[in-house]
């Protein structure tokens, strides 16, 4: 019995050998490469023969000479790719054929394509007017029936509004407020004690369905009405019911220098809607719940502080000393629901929106503090140290550090500096002001830094004269503090003042003399006038009762005029003029030498009140200009 087997012939794996040398090693003949073998099978296809041979060769013998004119075809195509070559030739051929035909149609002057002629339309206007009318009738039922159908839904979902909306706008009430449920009842918070709040008081109100049935009127169109009608029932404590703001004045001996308040008395609604009465009102629940937290936190530091003098807390308003005569009053003003008007301030005064933007970022600063701990919080440290104070035992910080590190400003502490900023920015802007009103000769110009710090200030301070703005000019920086001021020069120098004004309005003085003396040295430069001498602390003539005066002497270009200068920043201008050759010089048997002559004369006073020019500049040019000679 034979049993078959299969047998597997494998090609051999090696390549073919091209040649043997005479040392017996074999050179193999390298493989094809993808390209090369692609070539070489495109060369066994006959592209010359056509699917109608293979036809005529599956059905059989055909005539002779159909056989024949095949054999010629097949010997005529020498090359493999011809017949590909002559198939994109026609096809070519057939698209230059169709540009030319397209290029022809074109032009007008050999064919004109006309569009078909069509029916005139209908010239009765009669019957154009009735198609419109009773196209436009239809639109209009359409859209009755539309607006109709939108009516009744609005009428029903007004019937069914409380137990329709009350999910809905619990949502909305769950996406700005603190909700949880205790056994069937809905309560929120509305205390600050995520942001590091230790305030007795808490803010819980209650949320509830309302019971309250909506009024339909009779007619079905519905009205909208003063306050819309809203689901849900929100009950506030008694003693957070009402408005309450904090008032921040500024007073000087009974009489009230600013105001600012920091919170909204009536914060206007953000939302429209069923939502908007309960919102207002939880709104103004914590808006009071934030007043009287503020004002308790502000109590109790203004009783623990320690100052020269002591601030006072009597009932809702606390008093504390910013300068001699000048107080701070923080009141905290409420009205309930059962008062019939709102509490007003002490005192009407202009509200001052500086000192209101500084203590909101004061506030917002606090909060902000309370919220954000430095990172990272290690596991053994405690939570809320600073890193600073973590570094303390590695360091070895000594107990001057510590303690200054722990010792941080408080609350009322920062409102007290921001404060008594704000009356010494009033202070110097008032005193620059008179300054600008007093003095004509020469021009005050002061520009305010419109990026300020809430306890620091910068004013420029540009002192010229008309007409001579590119001869001189004295500028002058002052860097309003809390409790002093730093003022410093062109030269470099630094002044450091008090928080009196008369100390800025004495230095102001002394940069105008400076600035005439200064404007007189250009201008001898400019007429050629010699400077025989100048000083800014001038010991001669009266005492001045504010620094000393300045003095200059001045010679013409030839000599003969001298002109001697002396201002002070109080006691004025005073100008003398001397000339040579002297005119009371009279030869003697002691003195015959003519040369004496030519020594100057008495030193005459000129009155200055009565001299002609638009300033102090512009008179001393017409007096060096006359006392010039050619």
């Amino acid at each position: 019995m034979a049993f078959a087997v299969n047998v597997s012939v494998e090609v051999a794996a090696e390549h073919q050998i091209q040649e043997i040398t005479y040392d017996g090693q074999e050179i193999y003949q390298q493989p094809l490469s993808m390209s090369e073998n692609l070539t070489k099978l495109a060369h066994k296809i006959d592209f010359g023969k056509d699917d109608k041979e293979e036809q005529v060769a599956s059905e059989g013998p055909v005539e002779d000479e159909k056989s024949d004119e095949s054999k010629d075809a097949s010997q005529l195509a020498t090359r493999p790719w011809d017949s590909v070559r002559n198939k994109l030739k026609n096809a070519l051929t057939e698209v230059c054929v169709l540009s030319d035909v397209l290029s022809i149609t074109k032009q007008k002057h050999y064919m004109v394509l006309d569009p078909i002629s069509q029916e005139a339309p209908d010239s009765r206007p009669i019957a154009q007017l009735l198609a419109k009318k009773k196209a436009l009738q239809s639109a209009a039922q359409v859209l009755q029936v539309g607006a109709e159908r939108l009516r009744t839904t609005q009428v029903e979902m007004n019937r069914t509004k409380p137990y329709a909306d009350f999910h809905l706008e619990l949502l909305r009430l769950r996406q700005h407020w603190r909700l949880k449920k205790l056994g069937n009842t809905i309560v929120g918070d509305l205390s600050y004690r995520t942001a590091g709040s230790r305030f007795w008081q808490g803010g819980t109100f209650e949320v509830s369905k309302s019971e309250e049935s909506p009024v339909i009127p009779p007619d079905p169109v519905p009205t909208p009405s003063p306050r819309p009608y809203g689901a849900l029932k929100v009950t506030i404590p008694s003693e957070l019911e009402g408005i309450s703001y904090i008032q921040v004045t500024i007073q000087k001996d009974q009489g009230t220098l600013c105001s600012a308040r920091l919170t909204i008395p009536n914060p206007p609604p953000t939302h429209t809607g069923a939502d908007t009465h309960w919102h207002q009102r939880l709104e103004a629940a914590q808006n009071v719940l934030f007043c009287k937290e503020l004002f308790s936190q502000l109590a109790r530091e203004a009783v623990q502080l320690e100052d020269p003098i002591p601030h006072m807390v009597v009932g809702n308003q606390i008093t504390a000393s910013l300068f001699p005569g000048i107080q701070l009053i923080i009141g905290l003003c409420h009205s309930s629901v059962q008062d019939k008007k709102t509490p007003s301030p002490p005192q009407k005064a202009e509200h001052n929106h500086v000192l209101e933007h500084s203590l909101h970022q004061l506030l917002r600063e606090a909060h902000h503090r309370n919220i954000h701990h430095p990172m990272p919080h290690p596991t053994t440290a405690t939570l809320g140290v600073s890193k600073k104070r973590r570094l303390a035992g590695p360091d070895a910080y000594d107990r001057h550090t510590l303690i200054k590190m722990v010792n941080l400003e408080t609350l009322l502490e920062q409102i007290i500096r921001q404060a008594q900023h704000v009356v010494l920015r009033l202070r110097t802007m008032y005193v620059i002001d008179t300054l600008a009103k007093e003095f004509k000769d020469p021009l005050i110009m002061a520009h305010w830094n419109c990026l300020n710090n809430p306890t620091q200030s910068c004013v420029k301070v540009n002192i010229m004269t008309h007409g001579y703005e590119t001869i001189c000019r004295t500028a002058l920086v002052v860097h309003v503090g809390h409790k002093t001021l730093k003022a410093i020069c062109r030269e470099g120098r630094v002044v450091h003042m008090s928080y009196e004004p008369q100390e800025l309005r004495d230095l102001i003085l002394c940069k105008i003399a400076q600035h005439q003396v200064n404007a007189v040295l250009s201008l001898s430069k400019l007429m050629s006038w010699q400077i025989l001498s100048s000083s800014s602390h001038s010991g001669v003539g009266t005492v001045e009762p504010l620094g000393n005066a300045f003095t200059v002497s001045l010679a013409s270009p030839n000599g003969d005029r001298v002109i001697a200068l002396r201002y002070g920043a109080q006691t004025g201008v005073q100008v003398l003029v001397q000339s040579s050759p002297r005119k009371d010089f009279y030869p003697s048997q002691l003195v015959k030498d003519l040369r004496w002559e030519n020594l100057g004369g008495n030193f005459r006073e000129v009155r200055w009140d009565r001299m002609e020019g638009r300033s102090f500049v512009n008179k001393m040019e017409l007096l060096m200009s006359s006392l010039t000679t050619g």
